[in-house]
C-alpha cells in the first residue's frame, strides 16, 4: 500500500524572508517520493490541516506565523483537523523552522517536543556542520534507546541552539552548539498518544539537501513516523 504524505509548505503568514520554502519543500518531496510516498505539497498551511483525512504523514516545512508580533489565531477547522489527525495516529515530520511554526495550535509544541523562543534560541552563522548519530550524555531529555541508527554526516546548514525542550524525546542525532563542548539535538523522535512524531532542525535552504546523509536522515525519520 502506498502511503500518503502531505507537505504543509510555508507561504503567506507562514512564510518569511529567510527560508525558500517552495524550494525546500520540492526537495523534501523528492526525498519522500524516493522513499515510496505519494506526495502532495500544499502552500496553504491552514487549509492543508483541514485536509488530513487519509494522510499517513504530515510534513511541516513552514515559518513563524507570529514573527511580526501579531497572533492571528488559526482557523477553528485547522485546529480541529490537526487534533483529529494526531488522535488517529497520523505520523508527523517537523522540519527546521517548524519548531517556530503552528504557534496557534494548542497541541503542536507539546507534540513536537521543542519550541523556538525569540530572544533565547539562536543559531551560529550558517556553514558546514558535522552531525553525529546517536544521543549524547550532554543532551537534555534523551529518552531511552533510539529506535534506529543514524550515521554521522556533514551538511551545510544552520545549527539551531537553545530551543525550549518540552517533555522527553529520544534524540537520534546531535551537533555542536554555539560554544565548543555544547551538544545540541539535531533530530529526535517521540510518541504522542497514537501518533509518531519525528523532528529535524536541519533544512534551511537547498544547500542542506545536497548532503546524502541529511537526505538519508529525513527518509528514516519519515518512514519511522509513518510506520512504513
Amino acid at each position: 500500500m502506498t502511503r500518503r504524505a502531505l507537505i504543509a509548505s510555508g507561504a503567506g503568514r507562514y512564510g518569511d524572508p529567510w527560508h525558500p520554502f517552495a524550494e525546500t519543500s520540492a526537495l523534501l518531496a523528492e526525498v519522500l517520493t524516493d522513499a515510496g510516498f505519494a506526495v502532495v505539497v500544499d502552500s496553504d498551511v491552514d487549509g492543508a490541516l483541514t485536509r488530513l483525512e487519509g494522510v499517513d504523514l504530515l510534513v511541516v516545512n513552514a515559518g513563524d506565523p507570529w514573527r511580526d508580533g501579531a497572533a492571528f489565531g488559526a482557523p477553528v477547522a485547522a485546529v480541529a483537523g490537526l487534533t483529529a489527525a494526531l488522535g488517529r495516529g497520523m505520523g508527523v515530520l517537523a522540519v527546521h523552522s517548524a519548531v517556530s511554526s503552528l504557534r496557534d495550535h494548542p497541541l503542536w509544541a507539546a507534540a513536537i517536543g521543542a519550541v523556538w523562543l525569540p530572544g533565547v534560541s539562536m543559531h551560529p552563522e550558517i556553514g558546514r556542520a558535522r552531525i553525529t548519530g546517536g544521543a549524547s550524555a550532554g543532551s537534555v531529555g534523551s529518552g531511552c534507546g533510539a529506535p534506529f541508527a543514524v550515521e554521522d554526516f556533514e551538511v551545510f546548514d544552520e545549527r539551531y541552539c537553545r530551543l525550549q525542550r518540552i517533555g522527553d524525546s529520544t534524540i537520534v542525532a546531535t551537533h555542536v552548539g554555539a560554544a565548543p563542548g555544547d551538544v545540541e539535538p539535531t533530530a529526535w523522535v517521540r510518541e504522542v498518544g497514537a501518533a509518531r512524531v519525528a523532528v529535524s532542525v536541519l533544512g534551511h535552504d537547498a544547500r542542506a539537501y545536497e548532503s546524502p546523509g541529511h537526505r538519508a536522515l529525513l527518509r528514516t525519520l519519515a518512514l519511522w513516523a509513518a510506520r512504513a
